[in-house]
């Protein structure tokens, strides 16, 4: 006899929200603080204890796991994966108290299927479509590849 499959519907639960917020789904939000004219696309998963703020859209199929804070008037484009557990022992952390936390300033674009670590970026820093951001970006411009590293400054 095989046992029942448990289904679990994607929802929005204990969101904090602004004005003018949009949602598309199905999309899965949980804990997590929205600030105004934030727009998530379908198919995203933002988790509790993140923040993203004013004017900033998250594109579909991206992953913001716990412990993020993304600034206002920024870009997540489509597939992008933010880490918070670097499997310092080999294997998964056994509590979230080994998460790390991640920072974006504001006016940051993250292209897509880019994978962001556990690192902060300044303010205004673009990060090319499947750049791996290893380390703390400090210093604005145009960075890519795999470890992300600086190719030019930002045109002005």
């Amino acid at each position: 006899m095989k046992s029942q499959i448990k289904i679990i519907e994607s929802k929005i639960v204990n969101v904090e929200y602004g004005e003018n917020v949009c949602v598309m789904t199905p999309s899965n939000l949980y804990g997590c603080k929205l600030g105004n004219n934030v727009f998530i696309g379908p198919f995203v998963e933002i988790q509790k204890d993140v923040f993203i703020g004013d004017n900033t859209k998250i594109q579909s199929h991206s992953f913001i796991c716990s412990l993020v804070s993304i600034g206002s008037n920024c870009f997540v484009a489509h597939g992008v994966m933010f880490i918070n557990d670097l499997f310092e022992e080999g294997y998964p952390a056994l509590t979230p108290s080994n998460w790390k936390k991640t920072s974006i300033g504001d006016n940051v674009s993250i292209g897509s299927n880019a994978t962001i670590l556990p690192v902060n970026i300044c303010n205004n820093v673009v990060v090319g479509a499947g750049s791996v951001v290893s380390k703390d970006i400090a210093e604005p411009g145009v960075y890519a590849g795999n470890p992300a590293k600086k190719i030019r400054a930002l045109k002005k």
